[in-house]
């Protein structure tokens, strides 16, 4: 396993952290982070203090419309002998819980959670935020949250299980790529260069039935990089069109897909990890093995290399690598590493799944500089 220490003054440490910390109201995680005795928030902030990202993604973060658990959050993460001062960000609410005004699930009913544009108890359930030691951009990020499914190049909606379209045509003209948000925020590194980051959180391949809806989401939403990255232009939510990631980017967040195994559908993802532009690190850990030799199950039969695992699911699932920070293939990557450490090891305490530890999905981090 690549060592997680802190990165060296001429790289920058980008990484991603699904942390789990989405909770059932708005304000239920500001008060938790605000007690100071909330074991899973303060397992999700030592283990940031412990890798030390430079520029870290957070995904399953409830955010809210005036950045008050955000604000608290880096607060937090300031305190301490081991703090780390987070002054910029940039966590616009997307798609999740976002209400859509349709009847999506078409029961007659409107207002309702699978009513809205992406899953979400509240706007901001589970949402995204990226924060930084470096200033972020703010004029120059682009979402696209409000682009339509049917924006995509080949978007295809999918059809019901006796072949009839799953939604009017009224509704899939309104129905939307991100089940969060796609983002380019660009943030100016010491060097003085830009280097974009590309995030977001695609929907999980499951949930769903026989039309795959979900399946064909989380297929798309991973499409939409490839496009991007092919130069196709689309409008983001200030109507601006423009297609471009910048000389420098990475490509961060959780796609809930992984390359060999689960449900998710390959095509996207593939041309994604093997696009000419990009890089993979391929991230490893030593407590990924462990773990799925631990609790078997699925772990026994799956094809992927467990030491490339970001996620630890229930036995009958199995663990994944579905959490990525790929780099562009101009940028030079001197370190990469999944931080799951093995149960023995000092930190091996802060891993576990909801309130007994951080998040059952790991940070996956990569050390890069511009050449």
């Amino acid at each position: 396993m690549l060592s997680a220490a802190a990165a060296l003054s001429d790289t920058v440490r980008v990484a991603t952290f699904n942390v789990s910390l989405g909770r059932g109201g708005p304000g239920v995680l500001l008060k938790a982070i605000m007690s100071n005795k909330d074991p899973q928030v303060e397992a999700v902030i030592a283990i940031i203090q412990k890798v030390r990202p430079d520029v870290l993604l957070l995904n399953e973060f409830d955010t809210d419309f005036t950045n008050l658990a955000l604000n608290e959050f880096r607060r937090a993460l300031a305190l301490g002998e081991n703090g780390v001062d987070y002054p910029y960000f940039y966590a616009p609410i997307g798609n999740e819980g976002a209400p859509s005004g349709l009847d999506l699930d078409h029961d007659g009913k409107l207002g309702e959670w699978a009513d809205a544009f992406g899953f979400g108890r509240f706007p901001g359930s589970q949402g995204m935020a990226l924060i930084s030691r470096f200033l972020i951009e703010g004029a120059g990020a682009r979402s696209f949250s409000t682009l339509k499914w049917l924006d995509l190049t080949d978007g295809k909606i999918p059809a019901s299980s006796n072949g009839e379209p799953l939604f009017s045509e009224s509704i899939a003209a309104e129905m939307r790529l991100s089940s969060k948000s796609h983002w380019d925020v660009p943030v100016v590194l010491p060097s003085g260069e830009n280097l974009h980051f590309l995030a977001s959180h695609s929907t999980p391949p499951v949930f769903d039935g026989e039309e795959n809806l979900n399946g064909l989401r989380n297929n798309a939403e991973i499409a939409f990089w490839v496009s991007y990255l092919d130069g196709v232009a689309f409008r983001d939510d200030n109507g601006s069109l423009a297609g471009s990631a910048g000389e420098y980017f990475v490509v961060l967040g959780d796609l809930n897909n992984d390359p060999a195994d689960g449900e998710g559908q390959k095509a996207a993802l593939s041309r994604l990890l093997n696009h000419r532009l990009i890089y993979d690190p391929q991230q490893r850990s030593e407590g990924g093995p462990v773990a799925a030799e631990r609790y078997g199950g699925a772990n026994l039969v799956q094809q992927g290399d467990p030491a490339l695992d970001t996620v630890e699911w229930d036995a009958d699932i199995g663990n994944m690598r579905v959490d990525y920070a790929l780099t562009s293939a101009n940028l030079t990557v001197s370190a990469a590493g999944v931080f799951w450490p093995k149960p023995e090891d000092a930190d091996g305490e802060l891993i576990g799944e909801g309130r007994d530890g951080a998040s059952n999905h790991r940070m996956v981090w990569v050390d890069i500089s511009v050449d």
